[in-house]
């Protein structure tokens, strides 16, 4: 794959956020060169300026120094919500590397959402925040699927990583997203990864734009026996399969011994206990009946 790289100035790193988890995003690039297959943060291309297909072109933003960055001191700081802060360019740019340094000592809350162990590198910055947290997506334990998914590093190296932030004492939550219907083995990946982590998410697959043709053209070549499931949900809008996965997962938490919410991750935990599962199925007849998500205290 040919990248298109290029260095550009921003105005300002830090943006107001509607996201019910925090009241600042931060994005140090523009662009994913994870390029995973149903990313649904290829909206963002739209705004770029970039014709390239998404995946193969990379902003890197430089910005002029934070001025009084104890302004942000309490305020919950997100960073990864259209890009993953550590991409293998950040190894080369240390954007997010140089984004932590600013904001340190400044009391900012962090959160941070990956799909990468490079995020290692900066544990020992991370950890001078307040409560900061980092969650990884991990949506199979299938090492090939994963691969034909995304170019992202590989999930054992992500369960790695997760074990080592909650070893040093860091919050850490299990993002099991995309559910692929009929190939994500949502209880596997709970049982392997809920001693490392306090929060489990879970979020269905939502096909749209450009990259619901792909997907489904993906399970007609290589999973065709799931090609009916696939259609009823995503040609048919038929919703039984996601509430049959949602009595399924509340059924298996009573049993593990673990709790289990809807649309709501607002329980103040101990960081040593059970992980919370925390149901996201965006699907409208789940959400229409869920709690509406006001903005939590940190888990």
């Amino acid at each position: 794959m040919t990248l298109l790289l290029r260095e550009i100035p921003v105005k300002s790193i830090l943006s107001k956020s509607n996201l019910p988890v925090c009241e600042y995003a931060a994005n140090p690039y523009v662009g994913c060169t994870h390029g995973c297959l149903y990313c649904y943060a290829s909206f963002m291309k739209r705004f770029t300026g970039h014709p390239e297909p998404w995946g193969t072109f990379l902003d890197v933003k430089y910005w002029s120094e934070l001025k009084h960055p104890e302004k942000y001191a309490g305020k919950e700081i997100f960073l990864g919500s259209v890009t993953d802060p550590y991409l293998p360019e950040e190894a080369k740019y240390g954007r997010t590397r140089a984004l932590l340094t600013q904001l340190q000592g400044s009391g900012a809350r962090l959160s941070i959402a990956t799909k990468s162990d490079l995020i290692l590198r900066d544990l020992d910055l991370i950890k001078t925040f307040p409560d900061a947290r980092v969650s990884w997506s991990i949506n199979t334990l299938d090492e090939t699927f994963q691969k034909a998914m995304d170019r992202a590093p590989s999930i054992e190296r992500r369960l790695a990583a997760m074990e080592a932030f909650h070893r040093a004492g860091i919050r850490t939550t299990c993002f099991i997203s995309s559910i692929f219907p009929g190939i994500t083995d949502v209880k596997a990946i709970i049982e392997r990864a809920r001693d490392h982590c306090q929060l489990i998410w879970l979020e269905n697959l939502n096909l749209r734009g450009s990259y619901k043709t792909t997907i489904l053209r993906y399970i007609e070549k290589q999973y065709p026996h799931l090609l009916p499931l696939y259609q009823e949900i995503y040609q048919k809008g038929v919703k039984s399969y996601w509430e049959a996965l949602d009595q399924e997962c509340r059924a298996y938490a009573a049993k593990a011994g673990l709790d289990y919410v809807r649309n709501d991750d607002s329980l103040t935990r101990p960081f040593d206990a059970p992980p919370l599962l925390v149901n996201y199925f965006y699907h409208e007849q789940i959400k229409k009946n869920a709690p509406k998500p006001n903005k939590p205290p940190r888990p």
